[in-house]
């Protein structure tokens, strides 16, 4: 199992980094989790740098892809070796989520169409501007697309992946992990609050 976080230029450490950590509490053989990148380097908004864990061509051909936001996410929009390239993501076969400005990549993508989506503040207006209805929430899904609004909304998109892949049970278990020492319960609770309208309905046991 293969999910990647796309990763660009002037990226926001908190919408990618947060989410890699939570999604790589799932300690299995099968299941890895990269920083996927235009080129061998990004470096951040405040400066730090990462090096390519995977390709965005491999991201395209991951189980699930998460678009992570920064400064340039205009700029990328409109860069068409990008754009081309990201043109291969395909929700009838992986699951997609997109982080702040990451909405609108998949916007321009064309994969919002007649769905929603939650996006910051900043962000808003362009996403708007492409045609997509803005929720004042902080985390939406349809089918295998989902988006959310807000950096530390992040851990919302991580939690959604993991159940859809591994299970609610696997899903909690990170998310446990990783909230505050004594909110631990609420955390949890407000995660599945948001997120639980938008999985699927569980299957009935066969009597």
């Amino acid at each position: 199992m293969h999910i990647a976080i796309l990763t660009f230029e002037g990226y926001n450490e908190l919408d990618s980094l947060i989410a890699l950590g939570v999604l790589n509490r799932i300690k299995t053989d099968d299941w890895r989790v990269t920083i996927a990148t235009p080129g061998p380097k990004v470096t951040s908004r405040n400066g730090v740098v990462i090096e390519q864990m995977s390709t965005l061509e491999e991201a395209c051909a991951a189980d699930a892809v998460i678009v992570g936001s920064g400064i340039a996410t205009r700029e990328v929009v409109e860069d068409p070796a990008i754009m081309n390239i990201l043109r291969g993501l395909d929700p009838s076969r992986q699951l997609i989520a997109a982080q702040c400005s990451g909405a609108l990549v998949l916007a321009r993508l064309g994969l919002l169409d007649d769905i929603p989506a939650c996006t910051d503040l900043t962000t808003k207006p362009w996403v708007v501007a492409a045609g997509v209805e803005v929720l004042n929430q902080p985390f939406y899904a349809k089918d295998n697309i989902a988006t959310a609004g807000g950096c530390l909304a992040s851990h919302y998109l991580a939690t959604w992946i993991i159940a859809r892949l591994e299970g609610n049970d696997a899903a909690e278990s990170a998310l446990h992990y990783v909230a505050p020492v004594g909110e631990k319960e609420e955390y949890i609770e407000r995660t599945w609050r948001n997120i639980t309208p938008y999985l699927p309905a569980p299957t009935p046991a066969l009597v």
